[in-house]
């Protein structure tokens, strides 16, 4: 199978024909004169490259977190890019069915003020998702809540949660990545997320040290990349810490193109890390272009609402609505709790615990302690 990039087609240059230097008739002057006006023109369309079939829009190895592309596939410049792009600083929790919207306006009340939605994808673990419409958007994000836009898709060929199995990309990777990738967009519109948003690829953990399960799975996370900027959207990506994570960042490090534009790694240490991940360069994926998921499977319940959720901190793009209810702007973060550093890992603290607040973890003591595999959705 294959797993690169599909060649692009080249130009064809042609070099002007070499001119003789021969003496000149006085009479012929004049008809040497538009002969030689003649022969520069033919030179310039010679010179000119032949026509070719537009290739595919080429994206350079990212400075991560740079711009997205617009729909045309150029590069938005950077006062654009922070007119339309709308950051977040703060926790956000992620859970595998989007609530009610009771319940979210009862978290309110908690340190949260962004939260993953799993909007699309074959692979979600929740594909029902009775609550997640429109309606439901543009009601929590007047609350304030910013949206993390998650889509599960295929999965790498060797992933490890048996769930996620019978979803495992098929033998045209590439292709696979760019059909999706439309899909993605297209479920992102019908919720009404506007161009600029963040669509979080997630690919779960799967076996490391498999070099063929990598590149095809690479082959489609680039894909998926592609197509997605090549639409107006902003490329993110979610994985375990040890395996998605470790094998892009060895990309970006080899210059590879069509990368992701946000990290957000999955690395259940307790507590939030954003800025000193071993696996990542310490200026990959910055400034506001990384999320830590540093806990998961935890309880909590707050307005006497509960929920199980994995626990985010986030310095990184969230969704923009393409409408906006009165008194309300799908483009600006407004009132959302969030917390603002220059080092994002000092901005957070360990969840407090108190009296309106139960936590209760369901994973097994030692995910707390160091584990980096991405949990397999339920």
């Amino acid at each position: 199978m294959s797993t690169s990039t599909p060649p692009r087609p080249r130009s064809a240059t042609t070099s002007a024909p070499a001119r003789s230097r021969s003496a000149l008739p006085l009479a012929g002057v004049r008809a040497v004169a538009f002969a030689l006006m003649a022969a520069v023109a033919g030179t310039a369309l010679l010179d000119a490259p032949a026509p070719t079939a537009a290739p595919p829009p080429t994206t350079a190895a990212p400075a991560p977190g740079a711009p997205a592309p617009t729909a045309s596939g150029s590069t938005v410049s950077a006062a654009s890019a922070a007119s339309t792009l709308v950051h977040f600083t703060g926790k956000a929790f992620d859970t595998c069915e989007a609530p009610s919207v009771e319940t979210m306006r009862a978290w309110r009340g908690s340190p949260y003020g962004a939260v993953g939605i799993y909007f699309g994808g074959r692979g979600r673990g929740c594909p029902g998702q009775r609550e997640l419409n429109p309606g439901w958007v543009s009601s929590v994000q007047a609350m304030g809540w910013r949206l993390l836009p998650v889509f599960v898709g295929s999965q790498a060929p060797c992933v490890e949660a048996p769930a996620k199995k019978p979803f495992a990309i098929g033998s045209d990777p590439w292709g696979q990545g760019t059909r999706e990738a439309g899909d993605a967009v297209r479920a992102a519109r019908a919720l009404g997320l506007g161009t600029s948003s963040p669509l979080y690829l997630d690919i779960e953990a799967y076996r490391r040290g498999d070099a063929q399960c990598a590149a095809t799975t690479l082959s489609f996370v680039r894909a998926w990349n592609r197509e997605v900027r090549r639409l107006g959207y902003l490329p993110g990506f979610y994985s375990s810490a040890d395996t998605g994570v470790r094998d892009v960042e060895a990309q970006r490090r080899a210059g590879t193109a069509d990368l992701p534009a946000v990290m957000w790694f999955a690395r259940w240490l307790g507590k939030p890390a954003l800025a000193t991940e071993p696996t990542l360069a310490p200026a990959a994926w910055t400034p506001h272009a990384r999320i830590h998921q540093y806990a998961g499977n935890v309880t909590e319940s707050y307005g006497g609402h509960r929920l199980v959720i994995d626990r985010n901190a986030v310095d990184a793009p969230v969704a923009r609505l393409t409408t906006a209810r009165a008194g309300s702007s799908s483009a600006e973060p407004a009132s959302a709790p969030a917390t603002s550093s220059t080092d994002p890992s000092l901005s957070f603290s360990s969840l407090p615990l108190s009296s309106s607040s139960t936590v209760r973890s369901s994973a097994s003591p030692s995910v707390h302690s160091a584990v980096s595999r991405a949990p397999a959705r339920p």
